[in-house]
């Protein structure tokens, strides 16, 4: 893992924390599957997974939203149907995530970052009622210390208040630890919170090259990271 020990002068990071979708996952099939399920209902067209890539990163509830208003742009979606909607695309989301992969080189990071001593926990925008069932059936149940889902906490990503209590929890400094994500929200909420951040290039970002957030290392892989 030269890579990380070159970000922090020769040693490893006492904690890394990991964004999930885009980043240790490709989660959009399910999560494309859902939407379209959740449209359905209502009588109308699917998204479809390209337009799901491009919308997914600030949680279910505007994921939702965007499903409806059919763009990035959803300030006049109704609240009654954007409820409805939400409750709608949990239930078809729940229980099979059969479409979603690992990317390569996530489980190998993890393991070898916990053999080397190292605190992870896993930051995320996700539902937390999703992450144990979704972890497990992935081969990663006991990987982190710490779960934080979009939910957990009063705010998310790119507000750094997850960053700030993970960091309490562990005992660990900001400029001791790492942020590796794929989106804007992840670089943001990171720099936020003083954290240096790792991104990488396949994520979603919703279409925009991650590279403009000026991350401390951008990778094209999680296997430059080992």
């Amino acid at each position: 893992m030269q890579v990380l020990r070159q970000l922090f002068a020769g040693d490893l990071p006492r904690l890394v924390m990991f964004d999930l979708d885009g980043t240790l996952m490709d989660s959009v099939p399910d999560l494309a599957a859902a939407v379209d399920q959740m449209l359905a209902l209502r009588g109308r067209a699917p998204a479809g997974i390209e337009r799901v890539r491009d919308w997914v990163g600030n949680g279910a509830a505007i994921l939702v939203r965007r499903a409806l208003a059919g763009s990035m742009q959803h300030a006049g979606v109704d609240e009654h149907e954007a409820e409805s909607g939400l409750a709608d695309f949990l239930r078809c989301y729940a229980g099979d995530h059969s479409r979603t992969r690992l990317y390569p080189g996530a489980a190998e990071l993890l393991s070898a970052l916990r053999a080397g001593g190292v605190k992870l926990a896993l930051v995320t925008n996700k539902p937390e009622r999703f992450l144990p069932e979704l972890l497990a059936d992935k081969g990663l149940a006991d990987s982190f210390d710490w779960l934080v889902g979009g939910d957990t906490l009063p705010t998310q990503k790119p507000d750094p208040g997850a960053l700030f209590w993970v960091l309490q929890q562990a005992g660990v400094s900001a400029a001791q630890a790492l942020f590796v994500g794929d989106s804007r929200s992840d670089v943001r909420a990171a720099k936020a919170a003083g954290v240096p951040v790792v991104a990488v290039s396949y994520g979603y970002n919703h279409g925009e090259p991650i590279a403009a957030e000026n991350p401390d290392l951008l990778v094209d892989s999680l296997d430059a990271l080992i």
